[in-house]
């Protein structure tokens, strides 16, 4: 597997970081597999299908080359509010079924719940997708932010490849507990949120229709003492002659071979340029005193705000 994935998220139509070039956007993917990548995730809720869509659109020629993971579960009304989830076993194969037509594929490498529904045991959704293993519609099955207990209760009914959760310079709660049983069943890790979305970059919500704008470490206040943080990682980046995303990255790569885990990091690039910046990290090195020399200086504990709003956190089985 590629070092790095591509997350597409903030590609295209509806997207939850502002407007986005969906010319730009299936050139950003195309750019990324000619470069090597071969992981792309997704999500069927990203876009109301719309991300899914795109995704298909770019892979036209092009599927043999990737690993496609798709996220679902989510609900949305047609304005775009999260109504929860539902991840009942005759729900998840009707997802299944849609996301298979939209992207244009008959089989989805790495199918996962994109949140744990609390009204729903791991085992019925873990067991209706190995059903769609079994019928071919489906490669392997990932989780995506939950917790030691549902990773151990979902292994037991299949296998689990993989799981999806935020971990960076600036969310590392997962090394404590998470990452150990990850260790320990062979399974690995796809980290989100690496530059925090954009934080550690400096950069602000883009306006209407950027999720961002709603988000603890953005808001006012919180935006200024994170401020710090973001100064103290560009000192860093530029002391080794590295711009702050390759560091951010390097740091997490780093982390996977310290903590004998495999972790592939997913960016969510929407342009050839931020792409090229990503991949152009895997030359960075950082041993184990850069290491812990960053962490120092770019403190996880300091940072203001939470990486989801109060009532998102509450609800996600990794933070219990």
């Amino acid at each position: 597997m590629f070092p790095i994935a591509l997350g597409c998220m903030s590609m295209g139509r509806g997207s939850w970081y502002g407007p986005s070039d969906e010319a730009e956007s299936i050139a950003t993917i195309h750019e990324a597999i000619e470069r090597g990548v071969n992981v792309i995730d997704t999500g069927d809720f990203y876009g109301m299908g719309k991300n899914e869509l795109l995704v298909g659109k770019a892979l036209q020629g092009r599927r043999d080359k990737v690993l496609l993971s798709v996220k679902f579960g989510t609900l949305r009304a047609p304005d775009g509010t999260l109504l929860g989830y539902d991840t009942r076993p005759a729900a998840t194969k009707n997802a299944i079924a849609h996301s298979l037509s939209r992207l244009g594929v008959d089989c989805i490498d790495i199918y996962r719940p994109a949140r744990l529904d609390p009204a729903v045991p791991i085992e019925d959704t873990v067991g209706a997708i190995a059903d769609m293993v079994k019928a071919g519609y489906v490669r392997h099955i990932g989780l995506s932010e939950v917790g030691v207990d549902t990773i151990r209760r979902a292994a037991k009914v299949h296998p689990i490849c993989d799981l999806q959760i935020e971990y960076g310079l600036l969310s590392r709660s997962v090394e404590a507990r998470i990452i150990p049983v990850l260790r320990e069943l062979g399974i690995a890790m796809t980290a989100y949120g690496v530059l925090s979305r954009g934080l550690l970059t400096g950069a602000k919500p883009a306006g209407a229709g950027d999720v961002r704008a709603n988000m603890p470490r953005f808001a006012a206040g919180n935006s200024e003492r994170n401020g710090p943080l973001v100064e103290a990682l560009a000192r860093v980046a530029s002391e080794k002659g590295v711009s702050p995303a390759q560091l951010a990255i390097a740091w997490v790569r780093a982390k996977a071979t310290a903590q004998n885990v495999t972790i592939v990091p997913l960016m969510g690039a929407r342009t050839r340029n931020q792409i090229r910046d990503a991949l152009s990290s895997l030359e960075v090195r950082l041993d184990p005193w850069e290491v812990g020399a960053l962490e120092a200086a770019v403190p996880a504990g300091r940072v203001a705000g939470t990486r989801y709003a109060e009532s998102h956190m509450a609800m996600l089985d990794s933070e219990r």
